[in-house]
């Protein structure tokens, strides 16, 4: 059992139980205490559960009294929420959603659905079996498969997306992908940088918004659009002989001067292809500027790469209160909020 599985495991038995000890778990998953004991520490962390003597708790529950099981007190609102990873992105997009349901004593549940479509819907079904009042949900899958939840019998806003039928009138919170990318072509740009390339991840369920907020800014900085200056390359997980590929032709485009500039996303390839350029002896920024996108662990890199950082503790709390205002208020006008992108400005741009 992988650890992202083990955290969805210990965050269900929180629900059901309202709190856990950590031998028990152990006993139940099969691995030993001290594995759930660092799993509990990793869920604390992020704010996910609060640890006790011997155990964990939910944070809403914590106190000197632990309840033997979950209770539901009478005008309690419970709000689900499903997100496709607890540990890229999505952390930051959960604390903003569960501090901002905190605030209006509504109780937030968690589900993780790895990427999984299957497992999305199996949570949501069981979310509504306990009795949730209202979902906050980012499908994953196929684009044309992501507006499953206007099926659903609870209001929700959908999270991070953007669904190919627009004729459900889902309500939504996401971040302006496309105002991130302009912003970064802008910047380079604003450096004098002329040779300005893309390296996007072609998993990402944001590319094509990073794409046209590219394209917008080389039209709008009259700066010419190179289909040779496009990159797509496989997630690590993917077709690793076509992304060393990739990686191979990008690094030959900036060591052979084609490009002096670049938005790379997401952080994690960024990271990569620096290495890759600083091992063929390609200054940064000297010879080329780098902005990556996601801002996760941009600044960690061995030189901290300027990058453009969404607004996931405001989506996640917007996201909140637009399914809030939605329960105490069905006939209001539907909401579409898109949330402007911030630049960080780094060394790899300076």
């Amino acid at each position: 059992m992988h650890a992202e599985e083990r955290h969805q495991e210990i965050l269900r038995r929180l629900r059901e139980r309202g709190s856990i000890r950590v031998t028990e778990v152990a006993a139940e998953l099969g691995v030993s205490p001290i594995t759930v004991r660092r799993d509990v520490e990793a869920l604390a962390e992020r704010g996910f559960v609060e640890r006790v003597h011997g155990g964990a708790v939910l944070p809403e529950t914590a106190g000197p009294e632990v309840p033997d099981a979950p209770q539901r007190p009478g005008g309690e609102r419970v709000f689900g929420l499903i997100v496709p990873a607890a540990d890229y992105y999505y952390p930051e997009v959960i604390k903003g959603a569960r501090e901002a349901a905190a605030e209006r004593g509504i109780r937030l549940v968690l589900g993780i659905s790895q990427y999984n479509p299957d497992e999305e819907r199996a949570q949501a079904r069981q979310m509504l079996a306990d009795g949730i009042d209202g979902l906050l949900v980012t499908p994953c899958g196929p684009t044309r498969t992501r507006s499953w939840p206007a099926e659903l019998d609870v209001p929700y806003v959908l999270v991070e997306r953007r669904p190919e039928d627009d004729a459900t009138g889902a309500e939504r919170v996401v971040t302006d992908h496309v105002h991130g990318a302009r912003i970064a072509v802008r910047h380079l740009a604003d450096g004098g940088r002329e040779r300005i390339g893309l390296l996007l991840r072609e998993d990402s369920p944001h590319g094509a918004l990073v794409l046209e907020g590219y394209r917008g800014g080389l039209a709008a900085t009259r700066l010419p659009a190179d289909d040779d200056a496009l990159f797509r390359m496989p997630p690590p997980g993917g077709d690793a002989e076509e992304r060393e590929r990739v990686l191979a032709a990008f690094t030959d485009a900036v060591a052979g001067g084609r490009l002096d500039a670049a938005v790379v996303h997401n952080d994690h390839d960024a990271i990569v292809v620096l290495q890759r350029l600083r091992a063929r002896g390609v200054d940064v920024p000297g010879d080329i500027a780098i902005v990556a996108y996601d801002d996760e662990v941009a600044a960690l890199a061995d030189i901290p790469l300027t990058a453009i950082a969404p607004p996931k503790h405001a989506v996640g709390a917007a996201a909140v209160d637009l399914l809030d205002r939605r329960l105490a208020d069905p006939g209001r006008p539907r909401h579409r909020i898109a949330i402007l992108p911030e630049l960080h400005v780094r060394a790899s741009s300076a």
